[in-house]
């Protein structure tokens, strides 16, 4: 009798024991899969670096990309022109804008680079901020430059564009740096 008591006694703890581990399996599971999906982490760094990388490739496809970016972004605020007249604002086509798009564009491209780098990224943001406050740029079109950057994204990444919340909290530790 004793020895039937206490095999079944084993045989409840082993499944208790069973059962824990599946338990404790699961909440590291859902911890991770919370943690993945909060703010720009390091899953989210990763994402957004290697499809920025396809997506501004070089050459062609970056004033391609600049100019479908900055059409959306004068489309939303057209206002916002008149911050780029020393650049030829009105004509997005024009070399000087050009020029300037792809200066802006390899900022964006260093930043995102530096995601993972937050030493290195603060101090090239801190940098950024001063540019910017010194031509009054402000949250407003960061705003609308991100909104912008997420209508023209899917279009040259195609399927392999995966994840709006990511390209916004990474964007945020961007435009949270230029802005304050």
């Amino acid at each position: 009798l004793h020895s039937r008591h206490s095999a079944s006694t084993e045989a409840a703890l082993r499944l208790s024991t069973t059962n824990m581990n599946v338990y404790v399996l699961l909440c590291a599971f859902l911890a991770c899969v919370v943690s993945a999906n909060a703010g720009c982490g390091t899953l989210q760094r990763l994402l957004v670096k290697k499809e920025w990388a396809d997506v501004f490739g070089e050459g062609l496809s970056r004033e391609r990309f600049g100019t479908k970016l900055w059409k959306a972004f004068f489309a939303r605020s057209p206002e916002s022109r008149a911050l780029f007249d020393r650049v030829q604002g009105g004509d997005i086509t024009s070399t000087a804008f050009s020029a300037h798009s792809l200066r802006v564009l390899s900022g964006l491209d260093r930043c995102i680079a530096l995601l993972d780098d937050e030493s290195t990224l603060n101090a090239d943001l801190a940098h950024l901020n001063l540019q910017h406050a010194e031509r009054g740029i402000g949250a407003d079109q960061f705003d609308i430059f991100e909104e912008s950057l997420l209508d023209v994204l899917p279009d040259f990444a195609g399927v392999n564009f995966h994840d709006t919340r990511a390209w916004r909290s990474c964007f945020d530790v961007i435009k949270i740096g230029i802005v304050g």
